[in-house]
């Protein structure tokens, strides 16, 4: 079965940079809010000998804490913060890192994307992961 939330997109945010992009219909998982959806990742995260959490941001309330703006469509919307960090060669490493993955619940669907790690075992974790999630119905 070919379902839309097995299609991980890619392209460029803002002309620049390198996006993946899940949409994920509420349909085809039994996980039923972002919260659930971090937890989920969240529960990958701590089994990963290699990877730290670090916390989970709430972008949707912190935006409207100081009078931001959202999209009507979004109704909530948070990042999960991690690190693979596996090697620190040099300081300008640190200029991507830790990774996020952040989670839109938009109504009938959630939008899950995050920014390609300069690290490949890194990019196809995360991309597990979040197809993953359309698994659990």
């Amino acid at each position: 079965m070919n379902r839309k939330a097995n299609i991980m997109r890619q392209s460029l945010l803002m002309d620049r940079y390198p996006a993946y992009d899940l949409t994920l219909p509420k349909r085809e998982t039994s996980l039923g809010s972002v919260d659930e959806i971090i937890a989920a990742l969240k529960a990958r995260i701590d089994a990963h000998p290699k990877v730290a959490y670090i916390a989970t941001f709430d972008h949707y309330g912190h935006t409207r804490a100081i009078d931001g703006t959202v999209s009507d469509e979004i109704k909530e919307a948070k990042n999960i913060v991690f690190c693979f960090g596996v090697a620190l060669p040099n300081p300008h490493v640190l200029a991507v890192r830790p990774r996020s993955i952040g989670i839109a619940d938009m109504g009938d669907h959630f939008e899950i994307t995050f920014l390609e790690p300069p690290m490949e075992v890194a990019t196809k974790e995360m991309e597990a992961w979040c197809k993953d999630l359309a698994d659990r119905v």
